[in-house]
């Protein structure tokens, strides 16, 4: 185990990470039919840390006027944005009333006015329930190493702190193939980020999806090294695979073979990618999205019944220049899902694909006259056919600093874990509760499941 534990991580590290190759000379079989039970989680990580505080803002007059009133400073900056005429008021009626989105998120809103998309409230990494009391006195398990922006990344995908090897995403897929509901393949997990830390199992080796298209440096680096000629590269290293003396020799060229082989596979199937019936805009967020699509629509090809992704939109460490900066993120996401979720409805299968969006923390509602500092619990979307959407999930706490979720200038204290967030898309995955409780370690300290009805 050992052995296939070093092999399969030194693809995703390394030999994976350069996506896609095309090499006409070699072909490789059709490898499956397609499957009624196919199911794709997709997890777009917004590294930097998202102002949850501008992701739901308050619509209510009272409360909408408090919350100005706090963030005075960045309000003035965002300028008529955010005033509350210009935004996006969430319906009337039920948990997600008095509240409202920024007008750069309309896609979004429309999606959640039909029903298939949700806001999950104050989602984050915690060990057991918290709150502002049991913060302060210091009687409760807390995450460690918390408003730090590796640790936390590596806590929501891992429920580690830095330094983690597996993520829960992979873990998932493990476990679905020991369920016998998947089966291991180069393809069953990938990620189209500069991070793969999610989609790492004990088993399961992400699959790099470059973003950036096929045409990558590694051709040229191999061609420059054999005159062009990348076939006898692949030729002699097949061979050294199979005759050379030493272990470890044999052991880096049947590495390197397998790895050539995927890229092989994978270049093959994306370039018979069928046409999508919508335009993605050409900014990072809108292309890895792009080639997530035209993976999901390769699916019969790539022969695998359950994908998981991991997309990776950066630039939320918004301590200054927020007004600025924040908006046009929030464009990017909007247009990308919007995008993304139209291209599952041309294929007729968006109730069979889920989007759910994490980021390190949220941050302080408190502004420091530019941005805005580190925090805790964030809002989070989930988007899909299966989604039973137009709803809030959980609480959201008030604009206001000292409530019982404050830990601190409006850091807000999640009130639905991580481990809670994530089990309710390994259920629709079809994981069972055990198997959930091996991926999850801190699931079962947590008695209630604010998200039971979030995917049907």
């Amino acid at each position: 185990m050992t052995h296939f534990l070093n092999r399969r991580h030194f693809l995703s590290s390394s030999l994976g990470c350069l996506g896609s190759l095309a090499m006409a000379s070699f072909t490789q079989p059709s490898r499956a039919q397609e499957n009624d039970e196919y199911q794709a989680l997709v997890l777009l990580f917004q590294f930097g840390g998202v102002d949850c505080h501008d992701v739901v803002i308050p619509y209510g007059v009272g409360e909408y006027n408090e919350y100005a009133n706090i963030r005075s400073e960045l309000i003035s900056a965002y300028g008529s944005d955010r005033a509350r005429s210009s935004l996006l008021q969430l319906a009337s009626s039920g948990a997600s009333a008095g509240f409202a989105l920024p007008p750069e998120l309309s896609g979004i809103k429309a999606l959640f006015d039909e029903g298939t998309a949700a806001l999950v409230g104050n989602v984050g990494p915690l060990v057991e329930p918290t709150n502002r009391d049991s913060f302060s006195a210091g009687g409760v398990a807390l995450p460690p190493r918390l408003f730090s922006h590796n640790d936390q990344q590596s806590l929501w995908q891992s429920s580690s702190p830095e330094g983690a090897s597996v993520g829960w995403g992979g873990l998932f897929s493990d476990l679905l193939i020991g369920q016998g509901i998947s089966t291991l393949s180069d393809f069953s997990a990938l990620t189209t980020a500069r991070d793969r830390l999610f989609v790492t199992g004990y088993e399961t080796a992400p699959y790099t999806a470059s973003a950036g298209g096929l045409n990558l440096d590694l051709l040229d680096v191999v061609n420059a090294q054999t005159d062009g000629n990348l076939s006898a590269v692949y030729q002699m290293l097949r061979a050294q695979g199979e005759s050379a003396a030493h272990i470890l020799t044999r052991d880096f060229a049947g590495t390197t073979v397998s790895a050539f082989d995927a890229n092989i596979e994978y270049s093959s199937i994306l370039g018979g990618a069928p046409d999508l019936g919508v335009a993605f805009q050409t900014d990072p967020v809108g292309t890895q999205l792009e080639r997530v699509a035209k993976i999901i629509a390769s699916r019969q090809e790539f022969g695998v019944n359950r994908q998981i992704f991991l997309v990776g939109a950066y630039g939320y460490d918004t301590h200054s220049a927020q007004p600025t900066s924040l908006p046009n993120l929030h464009s990017r996401l909007d247009a990308g899902v919007s995008a993304f979720s139209e291209s599952m409805k041309n294929m007729g299968i968006f109730n069979r694909v889920t989007l759910a969006t994490a980021s390190d923390f949220g941050r302080t509602l408190a502004d420091n006259g530019d941005g805005t500092d580190h925090g805790w619990g964030g809002h989070q979307f989930v988007v899909g056919g299966a989604v039973n959407g137009g709803s809030l999930y959980g609480d959201i706490p008030p604009p206001s600093f000292e409530h019982g979720q404050d830990a601190g200038r409006g850091r807000l204290i999640p009130t639905i874990a991580v481990d809670q967030y994530a089990a309710s898309l390994g259920r629709w995955l079809g994981l069972d509760e055990s198997s959930l409780a091996q991926a999850l370690p801190n699931l079962d300290n947590f008695s209630s499941n604010p998200l039971a009805n979030l995917l049907l």
